[in-house]
C-alpha cells in the first residue's frame, strides 16, 4: 500500500510551515477574487428581468432563446469564430519567430524594435483603432475579413513576443546547436528541439492573443463592416 506523501517536509521549521499554509491561501483567494465577478454574472443570465439586478426575480430562458433565434446574434457568434482562431494563429506565428528573432539576433535598434512590437499593450486602443483605420483603409482592407483579423493579431501578438522572449531567457542554445551538429536541419530543428522547450510559452502567449481578440470592440468598430459584427460589438450596440 503506498503511503501518502507527507504535506510538510521534516526539516521545515514553524515559521516555514506558516509561509507554506499562508502563500497557498493567499493563491487561493486571490483567485476567487479573480474569478467570482466573473461567475456571479452567470446566474443575470437566466433571470427573466431586463435589468441586472440580484436578488434574481425569476428563473427563464428567454435570453438564451433570443441569442438562438436572432439572426444578428447569429451573424456575430459565426464572425467571432472565424476572426478569433484565425488571429490567433497568425498571432502566435509572427510572435513566436519575432521573440526568437529578438533573442537570438543582436543589432543596433534592437530595443527600439521591440517597444515598437509591444506598442499595442501601451498605447491606448483608441488611437490604434484610428491608426488602423487610416492604414487599412486606402489599401482596402477596411469593412473585411482580412483586415479584422489582421488588426486583431496585430493587438494579440505583443502578448506572444512578451511570454515567448521570457521562455526564451533560459533557453540552452547549445541544444540547437548540438541538433544542427547531429544532421538535423533549422526546421527540423525548431520543431523536435525549440518548440517542445518553448511551448508552455507559445500557449501562454495564444491564449493572451485569443482572450484579446474575443473580447476587443474599440479596433472592431473602426475597421468591421456590418458582415463583419463580432460578439463584443454586437453587445456595444
Amino acid at each position: 500500500m503506498k503511503l501518502a506523501r507527507p504535506l510538510f517536509a521534516p526539516h521545515m521549521s514553524f515559521a516555514e510551515r506558516a509561509w507554506y499554509v499562508a502563500l497557498r491561501v493567499l493563491v487561493v483567494l486571490t483567485l476567487l477574487y479573480l474569478i467570482l465577478p466573473v461567475l456571479a454574472i452567470v446566474p443575470l443570465s437566466f433571470s427573466s428581468s431586463t435589468f441586472l439586478v440580484y436578488p434574481i426575480p425569476g428563473f427563464s430562458m428567454r435570453w438564451y432563446e433570443h441569442l438562438i433565434s436572432s439572426d444578428e446574434w447569429r451573424m456575430a457568434a459565426k464572425n467571432s469564430f472565424i476572426v478569433t482562431p484565425s488571429a490567433t494563429v497568425v498571432a502566435t506565428v509572427l510572435g513566436t519567430l519575432a521573440a526568437i528573432g529578438l533573442t537570438k539576433a543582436d543589432f543596433h535598434g534592437k530595443g527600439l524594435l521591440m517597444a515598437v512590437l509591444l506598442s499595442p499593450m501601451i498605447v491606448p486602443v483608441v488611437v490604434v483603432g484610428v491608426g488602423m483605420y487610416l492604414f487599412f483603409a486606402p489599401l482596402g482592407l477596411a469593412n473585411t475579413y482580412t483586415g479584422l483579423i489582421a488588426a486583431h493579431a496585430a493587438l494579440g501578438a505583443p502578448f506572444v513576443v512578451t511570454t515567448v522572449a521570457a521562455t526564451l531567457q533560459g533557453f540552452n542554445h547549445n541544444l540547437v546547436r548540438a541538433s544542427l551538429s547531429l544532421g538535423a536541419n533549422p526546421v527540423e530543428t525548431f520543431f523536435r528541439v525549440t518548440l517542445p522547450v518553448i511551448a508552455p510559452g507559445v500557449m501562454s502567449g495564444a491564449l493572451f492573443a485569443f482572450a484579446t481578440s474575443f473580447d476587443e470592440v474599440v479596433v472592431t468598430l473602426f475597421l468591421a463592416g456590418a458582415d463583419q459584427t463580432t460578439l463584443p460589438r454586437q453587445m456595444f450596440t
